[in-house]
């Protein structure tokens, strides 16, 4: 795993109504924010407007903020309401959920914890509930992470190729960092609370991946983009420079210290390499034919193995796939 060149941007980004659209806070679209699924909760309660709660309840009403005092966030959270006390399953008890920004529930007097859910950000407050109306806020400290990746020179690299997982930056007590969100599409904005992350960013499937830790900012929008020393190759076996590439190939790509970091049978063999030097092996009707490759960052090409004697590789029978 290389080293992470990343060119980190913040930006102040107030959640103002304006600012809040239809694909959500931070811009993000409403598919990026996963739907919570909670199969056979209670239905919470809303006195209808101008109605007074019934005897032994209370009305409360929610409103969730990135930061102390910045402007309440006015779609896009989940509520959930349970009881302090473990059930007898072991379970802190729900009752009541909803979505939304500001929300309001009717429940019965008494003590509850509240939990606000923002993409991946969340916050939790231990509420009473009384006979008067009151107002609880809840500070969720998080901020929004948006990253790309790119080549040298500044080409970026092209979006079906890229994937991001972020995980915590500190391992647990496995060794291993837990996940928070795996397949991160390049320019989609998760929401996270405030803190460093650890940032796995994969350039195709083989071996372009890079590692970096990236702190988001509570109340801000964090753009991250992440420089892949590596290069998208295209390689066939011709029989002449310039030929026909020859069908039912088989195909090896191996480091210089012989690892196998490709395997495929066709035609053409498309792939994505990080920078350094490779032998490429093909075999086609019994024979085996060889390349050096060196792949230079950036460099995308198009390479030709020649099916002659000057490429041809001498292997043992027994080797030779049928």
């Amino acid at each position: 795993m290389g080293n992470a060149l990343c060119r980190i941007l913040f930006c102040s980004f107030l959640l103002a109504p304006a600012a809040a659209s239809a694909q959500g806070t931070f811009g993000a679209p409403a598919a990026t924010v996963p739907a919570i699924k909670m199969p056979g909760l209670s239905e919470f309660r809303k006195e209808a407007e101008g109605a007074r709660p019934a005897a032994n309840m209370g009305e409360v009403t929610f409103v969730a903020e990135l930061t102390d005092h910045s402007p309440e966030i006015k779609r896009g959270i989940f509520w959930r309401i349970f009881k302090p006390k473990p059930g007898a399953d072991g379970k802190l008890p729900l009752v009541a959920a909803g979505q939304g920004g500001i929300s309001t529930f009717t429940l019965e007097q008494g003590s509850y914890l509240v939990h606000a859910a923002f993409g991946r950000a969340g916050a939790t407050k231990r509420i009473t509930v009384g006979a008067a109306p009151k107002r609880e806020v809840l500070v969720l400290d998080a901020g929004g992470l948006e990253l790309d990746g790119m080549t040298p020179g500044g080409k970026h690299i092209p979006p079906d190729l890229l994937r991001f997982s972020i995980f915590e930056a500190e391992p647990d007590a496995s060794g291993n960092r837990p996940l928070i969100v795996p397949d991160v599409k390049p320019d989609t904005i998760v929401r996270l609370n405030a803190g460093t992350y650890h940032v796995i960013s994969k350039y195709g499937t083989l071996n372009s991946v890079i590692g970096s830790d990236i702190r988001v900012a509570a109340g801000k929008l964090t753009e991250a983009t992440v420089e892949h020393r590596a290069a998208q190759l295209t390689i066939k076996l011709v029989r002449e420079h310039g030929g026909e590439a020859l069908a039912d190939t088989s195909w090896s790509v191996l480091t210089d210290g012989g690892e196998t970091v490709y395997d495929n049978v066709g035609a053409y063999a498309s792939m994505v390499l990080a920078e350094g030097d490779y032998v490429i092996v093909a075999k086609n009707r019994g024979r085996v034919y060889q390349r050096a490759l060196t792949v230079e960052a950036g460099q995308n090409q198009d390479v030709e193995v020649l099916a002659d004697e000057s490429s041809q590789k001498e292997i043992p029978l027994g080797d030779i796939a049928d």
